[in-house]
């Protein structure tokens, strides 16, 4: 292994238990196993690299992948990801310590931009998943 490529295309079989030509084209990252199993089952699909730090599951051209906890471990899927240029890439995550109406967070990005620069949607209301933080207090009954 001599640059980012090599070590990116060894590392995310590694970490997923999945190889290169099994990921689909669109990518679902969460940190929500749970997720990943629903999934799975939804599509009859196995779930991959269970015994791995983050299991997936492919079916009809999108992976989903639980990265786990912590933003390093989101980093380094992001990083991992460059091994198979998708066409886009979507977190659906948790983040603890954040407020009520902040915690649940939707970030997606083109594959062409980095996880640093994609755009952040922040869900405040279940009930009205159109609400956003910036517009909450005219639209969001809370």
């Amino acid at each position: 292994m001599k640059d980012k490529n090599d070590i990116v295309a060894n590392w995310l079989p590694r970490y997923t238990g999945t190889p290169l030509d099994g990921f689909g084209q669109h990518v679902l990252l969460t940190n929500f196993g749970h997720y990943v199993e629903r999934f799975a089952e939804w599509h009859d699909v196995p779930v991959l690299g269970r015994e791995k730090a983050m299991p997936n599951a492919t079916a009809d051209g999108i992976t989903m992948i639980n990265f786990g906890m912590g933003s390093p471990n989101a980093a380094t899927v992001m990083d991992l990801l460059s091994a198979i240029a998708p066409k886009a890439r979507c977190f659906s995550a948790s983040a603890a310590g954040s407020s009520a109406r902040t915690s649940s967070a939707i970030w997606c990005c083109r594959s062409r931009r980095s996880a640093a620069r994609a755009r952040r949607t922040t869900i405040c209301c279940p009930k009205f998943p159109r609400c956003r933080r910036s517009s909450c207090s005219e639209r969001c009954p809370r």
